[in-house]
């Protein structure tokens, strides 16, 4: 089983010059200790149920492309992007562009995106949730073509959101046949079809119980279209406080492998978490000392 970090929130001690920093040391120690992916929100305005608006929150893309430049071995993503807001091609060539950069690590984290607060804060358009499920197809298919042959397609798309001329990538991505693709979210009419159809991992919330059901109607998804559902990648996201005994509002790093192990039981491959208390020095070395290990060991 996988294990990989999500960073979800910037406020750190410090203040906004010490994010860079504090980011790089956080992204070289989760490197270093083991954790296969690491992941970043694609949001503007710091979300809800993290904090407040105003808290600090970076550009997603840009933030991957530090992280490829400070790590050597993690493979990384967005979880994930909100597809209103970039164009069709651009979601291609940014994925290229971080899968160049870092030989081979990048995915492609995209979902028909949710948040109305911040898209209409900076004055993103912000269509109909039906018309996003569209936009979110017309792009999967744009990067599949973009990712095809050695530098693309000559094809023209015109789609009923995205029209264009030429489908070139240049240069193409190092991970063949392309940086695999999660499709973010569990709506079982559109959502998982989506998954299914066009989805290299799908990226679950909730407990045992949810993600049992969810991966069962994705079997069912597959099953409609005559794809096998084992080369769907199963993943889930979840968050975490830390601390070496437990107790209170924390986790032991016993309690974490226990949790993580009732995940994999009802199908996860890949377990995705956040670290609410992540700066706090060795809260990081602990994860992998401690847990880490017994996750990668539980298919053995």
């Amino acid at each position: 089983m996988k294990i990989g970090l999500q960073i979800p929130s910037y406020t750190w001690p410090g203040g906004d010059a010490a994010i860079g920093p504090t980011f790089a040391r956080i992204l070289r120690e989760a490197d270093e200790v083991g954790f296969d992916s690491i992941w970043v929100m694609d949001h503007f305005f710091q979300i809800p149920s993290v904090g407040g608006a105003e808290e600090p929150m970076l550009e997603g893309w840009s933030a991957l492309a530090f992280a490829a430049a400070v790590t050597k071995r993690a493979e990384l993503g967005l979880m994930v992007g909100g597809v209103h807001y970039r164009q069709a091609g651009l979601w291609a060539k940014l994925a290229t562009t971080l899968d160049i950069l870092s030989e081979g690590r990048a995915w492609l984290g995209i979902g028909a995106a949710w948040n109305q607060q911040e898209s209409e804060g900076l004055g993103f358009p912000f269509p109909p949730l039906g018309q996003r499920f569209e936009m979110l197809e017309e792009t999967l298919r744009v990067v599949h073509e973009m990712w095809s042959g050695e530098r693309g397609s000559e094809a023209a798309f015109h789609g009923r959101h995205y029209h264009m001329d030429r489908l070139l990538n240049s240069p193409q991505a190092i991970r063949r046949p392309h940086p695999p693709v999660m499709i973010g979210g569990g709506g079982e009419q559109k959502t998982l079809r989506l998954v299914a159809r066009y989805g290299d991992a799908t990226n679950i919330f909730g407990g045992p119980d949810n993600l049992r059901h969810k991966y069962a109607v994705l079997r069912e998804r597959c099953e409609e279209i005559g794809r096998p559902f084992d080369q769907i990648e199963r993943s889930n996201l979840n968050a975490f406080r830390v601390s070496r005994d437990g107790g209170g509002e924390t986790t032991s790093p016993a309690e974490m492998v226990d949790r993580i192990g009732s995940w994999r039981d009802a199908g996860s491959q890949h377990a995705i978490f956040s670290i609410r208390n992540i700066p706090e020095p060795g809260v990081l070395e602990l994860v992998g000392r401690d847990v880490i290990p017994q996750v990668h060991g539980m298919d053995r």
